[in-house]
């Protein structure tokens, strides 16, 4: 079993998510058996009785877990069923632990965060990695762990359980079993211009201090970044150039993977991970790179209202929005998604605030 670990740094939602499932899409595309582990540090039990503006849609699977929005993008991008066990939170591991307590397993003993805790992490991500979650029954080969720390930065307190639990587990795996990716932000001043990368190296600084040498660099910006920071994360962050990725924004999520496999990672998690996999893409990475470009062609569009309760977050309604965005891709049309306020459309709001109401009814009539 290789174990793939995803931290994050400098700000939350800078696409670790997205990062995890695209690695996963390449593995797969390699021939690997792949699952994914979602970790968050908060102390709820699932993800349940969230409010969607917290932390999105609760994305339910078919065992009926409620859990992060996450698992619905490593289930979309990977092609598997999870289950609600692939969702870790702190919640689930200290009731756990608790438990055992309350049983007498510890025989008495001080129940500790370390090594009770992080033993239970451990062991919970060892059982977890080997649940088939394909098709075909088989025992996975590859565990993306997704480690989500509150705020999605290294060194909040809430996560430190779960970083010192990899710390030790990565020797429990061996070196060739276990490799780090650290998702960073490069951020790009408009006075200056200049993408700066004191950030990431001081993410990767305190990442390192905290026991995990990150393998992997990924870079987050909004524009492509130059070859002069590349070297510059590379010489101040200790990895060689080719450990450093570059992921700007782009049109379409599904162009990540591509422009993953593009900067060499098929050939470096091979020789890192010992994996038995060839140098070259697979036929389903081209597939994945025809839908990936046949995506940004699409001249025709069609436009759907969604009318619903908590609209002004897009992510709240993630799951409806990729189905949709999935079944216009197939006729060839892109999507354009019009979010409508529910109590925008009803009659007190026309008493109170009539521009608002009449805007809602002409967005919807709009809508094919």
């Amino acid at each position: 079993m290789k174990y793939i670990l995803v931290t994050g740094g400098v700000i939350s939602g800078i696409g670790k998510g997205i990062i995890a499932s695209s690695i996963g899409t390449i593995l797969k595309s390699c021939g690997l058996r792949v699952t994914a582990i979602k970790i968050d540090p908060y102390i709820n039990i699932d993800a349940g009785t969230f409010s969607p503006y917290e932390h999105g849609e609760v994305f339910v699977l078919n065992d009926g877990g409620e859990v992060d929005l996450d698992l619905g993008n490593y289930e979309r991008f990977l092609d598997i069923n999870l289950y609600k066990d692939n969702n870790i939170t702190t919640g689930k591991i200290y009731q756990h632990v608790i438990n055992k307590e309350r049983h007498g397993d510890y025989l008495g003993k001080t129940v500790q965060v370390v090594p009770h805790i992080t033993d239970a992490v451990q062991e919970w991500v060892m059982n977890q990695a080997k649940v088939p979650v394909d098709d075909d029954r088989r025992e996975p080969q590859i565990c993306p762990c997704f480690l989500f720390q509150l705020g999605g930065t290294i060194g909040d307190i809430e996560g430190m359980p779960f970083v010192e639990a990899f710390r030790q587990f990565q020797f429990k795996a061996k070196r060739e079993n276990f490799c780090n990716i650290h998702v960073s932000l490069v951020p790009q001043p408009n006075a200056t211009g200049e993408q700066k990368t004191k950030p990431t190296q001081n993410s990767v600084r305190a990442l390192r201090g905290l026991g995990l040498s990150p393998d992997l660099i990924v870079c987050r910006s909004a524009k492509p970044i130059e070859m002069a920071v590349k070297e510059k994360i590379s010489m101040f962050c200790h990895v060689e150039p080719e450990q450093v990725i570059f992921i700007h924004d782009v049109s379409s999520t599904y162009r990540v993977p591509i422009l993953l496999e593009e900067q060499g990672i098929i050939k470096y998690f091979k020789q890192r991970l010992n994996l038995p996999i060839d140098d070259q893409p697979s036929d389903l990475l081209m597939k994945w790179k025809k839908m990936a470009d046949r995506y940004e062609r699409l001249l025709k569009v069609c436009s759907i209202a969604l009318v619903g309760k908590y609209t002004k977050l897009s992510d709240c309604y993630a799951s409806v929005f990729k189905a949709l965005e999935h079944s216009a891709l197939a006729i060839n049309h892109k999507l354009d998604l019009m979010y409508i306020d529910s109590t925008e459309l009803e009659r007190s709001t026309e008493a109170e605030n009539s521009v608002k109401y009449h805007q809602a009814w002409h967005k919807l009539c709009k809508a094919e």
